[in-house]
């Protein structure tokens, strides 16, 4: 065995103390500090990483990373290599149980740790899934299809269609239901893009992540995928659903319609919210519980169809105080040919941008006004501001929310660019992406330290 393979990605310092104790990456040591005394398995380094920190995988499966200033002894107990991949499995048959396929794209739901690089990487293919959550064989027959192995930022129009095609091809065959594994990050802007794309469902169509990758403890990858895998096996919901953790905890689930749901916390596994209205359903490994007494229901035929149109000439463009007009006319010049704005307050922008305004309506851009609130409705009609802007071409879109509203303008502008056509597609609600009202617990937003919101957490739980 090499050097290099004894002391993977450690340099500097950190190499030295290991050197000098005579402990090797994959060692399990016993480590003392003056900070305390600590036990586990030495993990690879990044190899962008520092040089003064030794890092432990500790036995409640957490990394921790040991200042080597802080070392006064170093003993390795024992030596083995970690093997972090997961054997593919066929999946068993199992008579009475719905058929379900799972379209593997990518993401923290599929993926694990790169102890190179120190970064989640793209890894586990559909079949290793299964390997990893055999539990997945007591809820369906499950079949599995790799469409693509990348993270969600990297999703785009080109995916979009494809997986509208396969979703298509697959209720055609007749499946029950279809599960879409798929990183989190950009997880509603598919779900929209596929409500737009497929309609008509006779099955549902179910897109799920993780929000911590599956060599965690904390991970959230098996029980969300069998939330969904129950979802498309078993629910009468025939939509786009995302399927993602309710509370923080294990409890349940939630299932949000692809155009009403939004990604509000980088971390929390319960990070998936529906904006201005309810969820539709809770699922949890027993039951699918419906919230919304209205919704598309599941039907035995292959009638779907399938619009797999988008213009990637479409922009959104956050409003921020101070704007300057050539923001827009650079985007002019370039060839866009739709922009979304996120406006401030009931949907403004400033008057600087007036003239920039009226120079994208002659050149033909489509421009239609959201709201950086995210909650609430464009309401153009009520001071001179948003008056002038309509009068310049800027069409108000109701409550759709920011992201919704740009891939439906790409789904529009790929079918046709006749203003009135656009404007027609764009302002008729195909599920749900505008509502003539939001409900009175639509908008639920506390405030910690509130007396009454301290107490119903002390009584509840996040």
């Amino acid at each position: 065995m090499s050097n290099s393979d004894l002391f993977q990605g450690y340099k500097g310092k950190a190499l030295e103390v290991l050197k000098k104790y005579n402990v090797r990456v994959w060692g399990q040591a016993e480590i003392n500090t003056t900070r305390g005394a600590f036990k586990g398995t030495v993990l690879p380094r990044s190899e962008n990483d520092d040089e003064f920190h030794i890092v432990l995988k500790v036995i409640t499966g957490y990394n921790i990373g040991i200042d080597v200033n802080n070392i006064t002894s170093m003993t390795e107990t024992g030596f083995k290599k970690a093997n972090y991949a997961i054997p593919e499995k066929e999946f068993p048959y199992t008579k009475g149980l719905p058929s379900v396929k799972l379209f593997g794209t990518g993401g923290t739901i599929a993926s694990r740790l790169d102890y190179r690089t120190g970064a989640v990487i793209p890894a586990f293919s559909p079949g290793e899934l299964y390997g990893a959550v055999p539990e997945l064989a007591d809820i369906c027959n499950l079949e599995t299809e790799k469409i693509f192995a990348v993270f969600s930022e990297n999703m785009g129009p080109a995916q979009y269609i494809a997986l509208a095609k396969a979703i298509g091809k697959e209720i055609e065959k007749g499946t029950d239901g279809i599960v879409i594994g798929h990183g989190t990050d950009t997880l509603h802007h598919t779900g929209a893009a596929l409500t737009f794309m497929c309609q008509n469902l006779p099955v549902p169509v179910v897109l799920v992540g993780s929000q911590r990758s599956s060599d965690r403890p904390s991970s959230d990858a098996a029980l969300n995928l069998m939330h969904a895998m129950k979802t498309a096996g078993e629910s009468d919901i025939a939509e786009v659903l995302v399927c993602m953790f309710g509370p923080t905890s294990d409890e349940y689930g939630l299932l949000h319609k692809g155009t009403r749901v939004r990604k509000m916390h980088s971390s929390y596994r319960s990070t998936f919210r529906t904006i201005g209205d309810t969820p539709v359903a809770m699922v949890s490994r027993d039951k699918i519980t419906p919230i919304k007494k209205t919704y598309n229901k599941r039907r035995s035929d292959k009638d779907v169809v399938i619009k797999p149109y988008f213009s990637d000439k479409v922009t959104m463009l956050y409003y921020y105080t101070g704007m300057k007009p050539d923001t827009i006319d650079l985007l002019v010049e370039a060839g866009y040919k739709g922009i979304i704005f996120v406006g401030t307050g009931l949907g403004h922008v400033n008057k600087e941008l007036y003239p920039a305004i009226e120079r994208a309506q002659k050149a033909g851009v489509h421009m239609y006004m959201t709201l950086q609130t995210i909650w609430g409705y464009v309401h153009m009609f009520v001071y001179d501001t948003g008056r002038d802007m309509m009068a310049k071409g800027i069409i108000p879109a109701g409550n759709m929310l920011p992201e919704v509203a740009y891939i439906k303008l790409g789904w529009a502008l790929g079918q046709t660019d006749d203003p009135e056509e656009v404007k027609r597609i764009m302002l008729t609600p195909i599920n749900d992406e505008i509502t003539e009202r939001e409900p009175y617990n639509g908008y639920l937003v506390y405030q910690g330290g509130v007396p009454e919101v301290e107490d119903f957490i002390r009584r509840v739980h996040k």
